[in-house]
């Protein structure tokens, strides 16, 4: 099932004298999270409106509006930050994380179902699923391995290369 909100970030300290807050981003970047100019704050997901931001260094830099003062700024410390889906596109066959989780994997050819997804790690040259079924299996997110994506489904279909579940 598709989650609404995703999570973008978590306020994690306060910067400077007007109120501004510091985000350790969830996205892929912090130069991504940075382009919003709205994000739903805490588990409520009250909409904020987001005046000015900037990455720095691993993190974002953000002013909320009606967050004025450092004292302000103290009371949102630990809380996290949402995006709504609909307002970030993604590429075809890209998918949001928080999507793939759950997802039931199955070979292609046979239909065996080899586990669940319960982790995506980001390598730099490709995504690696996490599959955990009798034990944790490791699955390159490639073209070559990756046969369909069914969200809506649930279900993932893969076609191991050699040696990947021995």
């Amino acid at each position: 099932m598709k989650k609404e909100f995703l999570e973008a970030g978590k306020i994690v300290t306060t910067h400077g004298i007007k109120g501004e807050v510091k985000i350790m981003p969830y996205t892929d970047s912090p130069e991504l999270l940075a382009e919003f100019d709205r994000l739903f704050l805490g588990k409520e997901h009250k909409e904020v409106i987001i005046t000015r931001s900037r990455a720095f260094k691993n993190t974002v830099i953000a002013k909320i509006e009606g967050v004025d003062t450092p004292e302000e700024a103290e009371k949102l410390r630990n809380k996290m930050l949402y995006m709504h889906r609909d307002d970030l596109e993604l590429d075809q066959d890209t998918y949001f994380v928080a999507d793939l989780i759950g997802l039931e994997v199955k070979d292609a050819d046979t239909g065996q179902l080899y586990g669940k997804i319960i982790d995506v790690m980001q390598t730099g040259a490709n995504d690696v699923y996490v599959v955990k079924g009798e034990r944790e299996y490791l699955v390159p997110a490639i073209a070559e391995v990756v046969v369909s994506t069914d969200i809506d489904g649930g279900a993932m279909t893969i076609r191991p290369l050699e040696g990947l579940f021995d």
